[in-house]
C-alpha cells in the first residue's frame, strides 16, 4: 500500500482542510486512486478551525474568521493512540478516518491526525487546529504529528506499507522515523520514500532554526543526522526529503527543470499535474460526454473524440452552465452580470506573484477594448492573514471595480472555495492566468476550466507551457520562458499581448465568429483535457514511483 502524505487534502468544500491547489491536488490524487483502484492510504492534519472563512467589505478589505468544523459529522475517530515527543512532553495522537469511495467501487481511507485528546495539555490540543496557522514553533509541531505520528498511526493501524509518498516537504519527518526503524540505513529508507515538490521559490521552502528544532524534538534525533540528511545551517524539510527519496519529481517539465537548478545534484523527474476530470466537470457537460463519449470518466485520454458532439449541443451546455453562474454571481454580489457579454474569469489565492490585477495595468486601453465588444470579469481569492501585498491585491480590484463601474462590470466572489471553483471554471467564457514566471510551479484551475470547454488565456508559467498550441488550444501573455528578456520588455510584451489579443482575437471570435470560438472549446477539451487529468497523473506514479 502507498502511503500519501500531504499537509493539506481538499476532498469535499464542507470539509475545510484545504488552503489552495496543493490541498486540491491531493484530493483528486486520492479520487483517481479509488477510481483506478491504487491501494492507496492518505494521511493529513484535522485542521479543527480550518484555513479561514473570508469576507469582503465594500471596500475590499478581506476579513477573516475561524473556519471550524466538526470531524464526527463526516467520519469515524478510531480507537488507536500514538504518542510523540514535543518539547519533552508526550503529545497523544488519534486519528479521524474518512472512507472516499468512488463512483467505480475503489475506495481509499483517508486518516486526519487530531491532537484536541484528553490528557493533553490545553497548547498541545491546538496543534492540530488550524492549517498554515501560527508561527515557526507552531509549525514544526504540526509537522512533527503529520510526519512522525503519520508514520507510527500507520504502524499502531497495521497498515502495510510499500512507500511513503511525500506530498511537498511538510511531513518529510517522517523520513527520521524510518530511519529509527531501519537501523539508520539511510539506503532502505530511500527505497521506501517518494517525494513531489511543488513550489519554485527557494524561500518558500521549510526551514526551521536549529535551536526551535532542538527545543521541539529534543534529544529522539541526533544533531548529526539532522544536519546531514536536512543541513548544516537549518533543518530544510526539502533537504530532508530529497537525501532521503528515490523518487522525486517537479510538477511540470519547467518546474523539474527550475527546481535541478535549485537543487542541483539530485535527480529530478516530471510528473504534470491533472485534476480528477468527473469532479470538476460541470453536470450539464457530463451528460453530453456519457452520450457521445461513453467511459470518457474513468478514461479521460476519450476526450479527444469530443469532436462527435454537436456544435449547437456543446455550446447550448455551455449557456446552460454560464446562465447558472451567472445567476449565483448576481445573487451573490449585486452585480448584475449579463449571460450574452463575454465573461473572464480569475480565481486563485490572493498572493502578489499571480498579479491578479495585471489586466487593469492600463485603464484607458481597457475601455477602449470593450468598446469593441463588451467584457466582464469575476475574481475570487482568499489572502493568508500574514499576506499583506495579498490583501492589498484584493483591494486594488475593488478600486478597479469602482472605477469601471459605468462601463466594465467587475465581481469579486467571497470565500472562495472547491464549490465556488467548480462554478468559475465551468461558467466563464475565458480563463485568464497572468502569474509571475517562474513562478507557478504548475497551476490547475485552467485545466478545469478546459474541462468545461472553456478557453485559457495565459501566461507561459507551469502546466500552460506544455498545453498551449496558440490559436488553437488557448492564447499565450508574453514570451515563452525561453526567451531572454529583461524584466521591464518582458511586461512590455505581456501587456501588449493581453490587450492586442483581447481587442484583436478574443473579443472579434467570440461576438463574430460562434463556429471557430466552439472550435477552440472542442480542443480545450480534446487537446487540453484529454490529457492534464489526474487519472494519467496516477498511471504516472504507479508505474514510475511506486513499482520503481
Amino acid at each position: 500500500m502507498i502511503a500519501y502524505f500531504s499537509m493539506e487534502i481538499g476532498i469535499a468544500s464542507e470539509i475545510p482542510t484545504y488552503s489552495g491547489g496543493l490541498g486540491v491536488l491531493a484530493g483528486d490524487t486520492i479520487r483517481s486512486s479509488a477510481d483506478l483502484r491504487i491501494p492507496l492510504v492518505a494521511v493529513t492534519l484535522v485542521s479543527r478551525k480550518g484555513y479561514l472563512r473570508q469576507e469582503i467589505t465594500e471596500r475590499g478589505e478581506q476579513l477573516e474568521y475561524h473556519d471550524e468544523w466538526h470531524p464526527s459529522n463526516f467520519m469515524t475517530l478510531l480507537p488507536n493512540e500514538v504518542t510523540v515527543q514535543i518539547e519533552g512532553r508526550d503529545v497523544k495522537v488519534k486519528s479521524w478516518l474518512y472512507k472516499h469511495q468512488s463512483l467505480l467501487g475503489g475506495e481509499v481511507p483517508i486518516l486526519f491526525l487530531d491532537t484536541d485528546i484528553d490528557g493533553n495539555s490545553p497548547d498541545d490540543r491546538e496543534i492540530t487546529d488550524y492549517l498554515y496557522g501560527g508561527d515557526e514553533r507552531y509549525r514544526l509541531k504540526q509537522e512533527v504529528v503529520l510526519g512522525i505520528g503519520g508514520a507510527r498511526m500507520l504502524k499502531a493501524l497495521e497498515f502495510n506499507v510499500r512507500n511513503y509518498h511525500m506530498n511537498e516537504g511538510h511531513s518529510s519527518l517522517l523520513t527520521l522515523e524510518l530511519l529509527l526503524h531501519n537501523d539508520l540505513d539511510a539506503d532502505r529508507v530511500r527505497n521506501l520514500c517518494i517525494f513531489t515538490t511543488h513550489t519554485p521559490i527557494e524561500a518558500a521552502h521549510d526551514k526551521f532554526h536549529y535551536n526551535v528544532v532542538k527545543e521541539c524534538l529534543g534529544d529522539e534525533f541526533s544533531q548529526g543526522i539532522l544536519e546531514e540528511y536536512g543541513g548544516r545551517d537549518v533543518l530544510n524539510m526539502t533537504l530532508l526529503a530529497l537525501n532521503l527519496s528515490k523518487y522525486v519529481n517537479g510538477v511540470t517539465t519547467a518546474h523539474m527543470e527550475y527546481s535541478r537548478k535549485l537543487y542541483p545534484g539530485y535527480h529530478i523527474r516530471s510528473v504534470t499535474n491533472g485534476v480528477h476530470s468527473y469532479t470538476w466537470t460541470c453536470p450539464c457537460l457530463r451528460e453530453l460526454f456519457d452520450e457521445y463519449i461513453p467511459g470518457w470518466a474513468n478514461e479521460p485520454e476519450l476526450l479527444v473524440r469530443v469532436d462527435e458532439i454537436p456544435n449547437d449541443e456543446l455550446w447550448s451546455a455551455h449557456l446552460s452552465a454560464k446562465n447558472d453562474f451567472i445567476d449565483y454571481v448576481n445573487e451573490t454580489t449585486g452585480v448584475e452580470l449579463d449571460v450574452s457579454t463575454l465573461t473572464i474569469g480569475f480565481a486563485r489565492r490572493a498572493t502578489a506573484y499571480k498579479r491578479a490585477t495585471l489586466v487593469f495595468s492600463d485603464l484607458e486601453r481597457l475601455r477602449e477594448i470593450n468598446k469593441r465588444g463588451d467584457l466582464q470579469l469575476v475574481f475570487a481569492g482568499k489572502a493568508h492573514p500574514r499576506n499583506h501585498s495579498g490583501k492589498t491585491m484584493i483591494r486594488e480590484v475593488f478600486e478597479y471595480k469602482k472605477l469601471l463601474k459605468d462601463e466594465i462590470k467587475i465581481a469579486y466572489l467571497p470565500d472562495y472555495d472547491m464549490s465556488i471553483g467548480a462554478k468559475l471554471t465551468c461558467g466563464v467564457d475565458v480563463w485568464l492566468n497572468t502569474p509571475l514566471p517562474p513562478l507557478e510551479a504548475s497551476g490547475t484551475s485552467g485545466m478545469k476550466a478546459a474541462h468545461n470547454g472553456v478557453i485559457n488565456f495565459s501566461v507561459l508559467d507551469g502546466w500552460w507551457i506544455e498545453g498551449c498550441v496558440e490559436d488553437v488550444t488557448g492564447w499565450a501573455i508574453g514570451p515563452s520562458p525561453d526567451e531572454k528578456v529583461d524584466e521591464k520588455e518582458r511586461r512590455r510584451r505581456e501587456l501588449e499581448d493581453l490587450y492586442n489579443k483581447l481587442e484583436y482575437l478574443i473579443i472579434p471570435t467570440f461576438y463574430k465568429k460562434r463556429d471557430d470560438w466552439i472550435g477552440m472549446m472542442e480542443n480545450s477539451i480534446g487537446k487540453v483535457a484529454y490529457y492534464f487529468n489526474s487519472h494519467r497523473m496516477m498511471r504516472r506514479y504507479a508505474t514510475e514511483a511506486y513499482l520503481f
